[in-house]
């Protein structure tokens, strides 16, 4: 290979059977159930990062089944997001998520840097009940409940919500020395061509237990607030770099 070769086509790794493809990420039908609930301010401030600034007690646990996802086919993932500021502007910090396949954890990494581990989340119907479950190996970590399609929300509001909340991420790749850091970036991402199929609430509970790789329990939680159930067709596009905590 040239080196004018590697250029212009390397992308991702492996260079010859790349995980992550340069495509439009689009993602039909994909289910979200959403918890927000309160927890210890003083704590979520030691885990989000600045520039960004915690305004808000609120954090959101995810549930989320992917049926229908270009490049990855079907796929399940959880994980918690804080709610924040960057500049005046309100969005959710990712803290952390969990799924249950390799090729959108590695593009979820390596594109936007979302906090992706390799576990085993799930959600479904359990008789009249929405239930998200999240295993780390063979151990439960979380479950969320709620009553299944009891009132019916705005779908157009809901839509416009996931429209204009943007998502942020740190980005970060370790030199290949193995004791520094190459890219250390803050990252804004936001949804598109988002069509809403479904949107309900209800009554809903969230459980959160104790394991020392997966400390979903290092965001308590204090009092249940919502819990939603969306069924929408997405797309995640590129994203921005707003901070480099790298650059001089």
């Amino acid at each position: 290979m040239k080196i004018s070769e590697i250029k212009k086509n390397a992308f991702s790794m492996p260079y010859f059977s790349t995980i992550v493809p340069k495509i439009e990420y689009g993602m039909r039908k994909r289910e979200y159930f959403i918890i927000s609930y309160e927890s210890d301010i003083k704590i979520l401030k030691q885990f989000v990062p600045e520039p960004l600034e915690v305004k808000s007690n609120i954090v959101k646990f995810e549930f989320m089944n992917m049926p229908d996802a270009s490049g990855f086919g079907s796929f399940s993932e959880a994980g918690q997001l804080i709610e924040v500021e960057y500049k005046g502007q309100k969005g959710l910090y990712s803290h952390s998520m969990y799924l249950n396949d390799f090729a959108p954890i590695s593009a979820g990494r390596e594109i936007w840097g979302y906090p992706k581990k390799l576990a085993s989340p799930s959600l479904g119907i359990d008789t009249d009940t929405l239930l998200g479950t999240l295993k780390y190996n063979s151990v439960k970590v979380a479950c969320g409940t709620m009553g299944y399609k009891y009132q019916a929300l705005d779908t157009a509001n809901v839509a416009k919500s996931m429209i204009e909340t943007p998502i942020f991420l740190i980005k970060i790749i370790p030199h290949v020395n193995g004791r520094d850091v190459s890219i250390c970036q803050l990252v804004r991402c936001y949804l598109a061509n988002i069509k809403v199929h479904e949107a309900w609430t209800g009554p809903a509970n969230l459980q959160l237990f104790e394991h020392a790789i997966a400390p979903v329990t290092a965001l308590p939680v204090k009092q249940v607030i919502s819990g939603t159930h969306i069924i929408a067709d997405v797309t995640l596009p590129g994203g921005e770099v707003v901070f480099d905590y790298l650059k001089k």
